[in-house]
């Protein structure tokens, strides 16, 4: 069972000119108090086929956290349009937020974002070259894609709070066999053993 629970996010300002911040409420539980702080991130994926194009637009520690119920607005700048490819700015991609909690990952909510121009001339007849300024994004905030990862959120300790087994003595072993093959009568010789050759 997971420690921290995403309760609700809401996409303020949605939608919105494509260069402007994003800006995320983030609703979350704490049902075992955690030492360390959990790490919020936000990705945008500038293309389907290859994530060298991703833009990772914000990461925020947040923490130690208690016990409880918390909500925080997550501010983060717009991807930079020169990174991303000129065939990928119109279109659908996606845009990840994710939490991890001593460099893992245990949730990931993932959001399709609709880029296209605000003017219906120009959906109609695109320009061969982007004007960045016209383009409006639209985060589809009802229908994100929750996926969940088991980690130990609890690390110094052994999950079932067991004690490690003890480490075999090889040295004992070894004695034990020893001196049981001492008190044994030796084994009878071979008829091979006597053969010259």
């Amino acid at each position: 069972m997971s420690a921290v629970n995403i309760t609700n996010v809401a996409i303020l300002d949605n939608p919105a000119p494509f260069l402007s911040p994003f800006r995320f409420e983030i609703s979350y539980e704490c049902l075992d108090s955690l030492k360390d702080d959990i790490e919020w991130k936000l990705i945008y994926v500038g293309s389907a086929e290859d994530e060298t194009y991703d833009q990772q637009l914000e990461s925020v520690l947040v923490g130690p956290v208690n016990v409880g119920n918390y909500r925080f607005v997550l501010e983060a700048d717009p991807p930079d349009p020169s990174k991303i490819r000129e065939e990928d700015i119109i279109g659908v991609t996606v845009l990840l937020l994710t939490c991890s909690y001593l460099g893992q990952e245990f949730i990931r909510v993932g959001y399709y974002v609709n880029n296209d121009y605000d003017d219906e001339q120009l959906r109609e007849e695109p320009p061969q070259k982007v004007i960045i300024d016209k383009v409006q994004r639209n985060v589809l905030a009802d229908k994100p894609r929750v996926t969940k990862f088991p980690i130990n959120f609890q690390p110094d300790n052994n999950e079932q709070g067991e004690q490690p087994a003890e480490p075999l003595d090889q040295a004992a072993i070894n004695n034990e066999q020893e001196q049981d093959q001492q008190s044994s009568p030796p084994p009878p010789p071979s008829p091979l053993d006597n053969k010259s050759e």
